[in-house]
């Protein structure tokens, strides 16, 4: 008896609208952060993924510049990076800073860019409100 309880508040768990609903949202954020990924491959990672940058640089130029502005308080790779916000990442992709370019919506769409944002974003912790 215990037994069929058990199953029973388990499929009854399982099927409430809230389990249905979290589950698709689970699904396409993975799908859309596995598309950001291919974006940052694509479009950052020359300049800030992991590796060692030109002759005698120790760093890509991207992540160098990121390690000298912060001095080691923020990890310089933005894939390791915890406190990122997706406005942030949108800024800086269609506005660019320093000798970074910006992107127009021709070579980075906005959903490309959406979907860069959910990668990037994906080990940051929400805001505090």
């Amino acid at each position: 008896m215990t037994m069929h309880i058990a199953k029973a508040a388990f499929l009854i768990a399982a099927l409430s609208p809230s389990a249905v609903r979290a589950a698709p949202d689970t699904r396409h954020m993975a799908a859309l952060q596995e598309e950001g990924r291919a974006v940052f491959k694509e479009n950052c990672a020359s300049c800030h993924g992991p590796g060692i940058g030109n002759p005698g640089l120790a760093h890509k130029p991207g992540t160098a510049a990121l390690q000298a502005k912060y001095a080691g308080a923020v990890p310089a790779l933005l894939e390791q990076r915890t406190d990122m916000a997706p406005e942030m990442i949108a800024y800086f992709v269609r506005n660019g800073i320093s000798v970074m370019p910006m992107f127009r919506k021709t070579e980075v769409s906005d959903a490309q860019l959406r979907a860069l944002e959910a990668y990037l974003t994906r080990n940051s912790k929400p805001p505090r409100r």
